[in-house]
């Protein structure tokens, strides 16, 4: 089996929980790969030596048994995804940044993850992503949300269409459309509902709308969701996940479930609501 170990340069790493990493792999006789960044502070907050056959730099590509084993927070594993060369291969994150949400170790098991992970023993979900193509350079997927939000001052209009039907026209910041994963993320803070990310549906969850009627709207994942943009200032934004293109006055993008699902580890005998309650303080009674 080879795990692919990815993170990011900016995070706060903890040299604690790196050795302890690498010690667990080396006892478990896993092979690994890591990416440039991730091996060059390994390297430093060890004092190690990675050979460079190891080490790779752009894309995560497949090459047999492989885990994508991600150190960080949410951010960083939807990096991850986006380099990922094949969907199929299956994700674990590990928090070692605030939040969290989407990881399945919170740093303080991770001997025990790796352990799991050698006996094929972890607990996969399927996540559905978000498909989008039309007026940007490429088309993209996400697993949170795909987002139109304005730049500037001036507020936008989306108009958005449901398999070639009107809906409304979005009036101010923007709108986003999230996958049930994403329904935790950018979509909550817009007023958008708390879905099971089991569920089959997208949220199209609108930014600061400039009229009091206009509320999040759950539809069917199996929609086609056009948006048309128009914008006084000749410009607004895309971004998919943490990713952002540039649309121009009149661009039109089009928005469907993606044809693969992403396979991400859940935290061990933890679910969905456990989650909601640790990490969102969910129900919490301070009284």
């Amino acid at each position: 089996m080879n795990i692919i170990l990815f993170s990011r340069k900016q995070l706060n790493h903890h040299p604690e929980q790196l050795q302890t990493m690498f010690r667990a792999i080396d006892t478990l006789g896993l092979n690994y790969t890591i990416n440039e960044d991730f091996a060059a502070i390994v390297e430093t907050l060890l004092g190690v030596t990675i050979p460079a056959e190891r080490i790779f730099s752009d894309r995560i590509s497949r090459q047999g048994d492989d885990v994508v084993v991600t150190y960080g927070g949410d951010g960083t594993l939807l990096d991850a995804v986006t380099l990922l060369d094949d969907t199929s291969t299956p994700v674990v994150g590990i928090n070692c940044g605030r939040l969290g949400y989407l990881t399945a170790d919170d740093g303080k098991g991770i001997a025990e993850l790796f352990e799991r992970i050698a006996r094929h023993s972890l607990t996969f979900e399927h996540r559905q992503m978000l498909r989008a193509e039309g007026d940007i350079p490429e088309a993209v997927v996400a697993l949170n949300e795909i987002a139109i939000h304005r730049h500037g001052a001036t507020m936008i209009s989306v108009e958005t269409l449901i398999n070639d039907k009107p809906v409304a026209t979005y009036h101010g910041d923007g709108l986003i459309v999230a996958t049930p994963t994403g329904s935790t993320a950018y979509s909550l803070s817009a007023g958008g509902p708390v879905l099971d990310p089991m569920c089959r549906c997208f949220i199209l969850s609108p930014l600061a709308p400039h009229n009091l009627t206009m509320r999040p709207v759950v539809v069917p994942d199996n929609s086609t969701i056009k948006l048309r943009v128009r914008t006084r200032s000749g410009e607004a934004f895309l971004s998919a996940d943490n990713r952002t293109f540039s649309l121009a006055d009149g661009a039109e993008v089009t928005l469907s479930r993606a044809e693969k699902e992403l396979i991400l580890a859940v935290p061990h005998n933890n679910t969905f609501y456990d989650t909601l309650r640790e990490k969102m303080m969910w129900g919490v009674d301070k009284r």
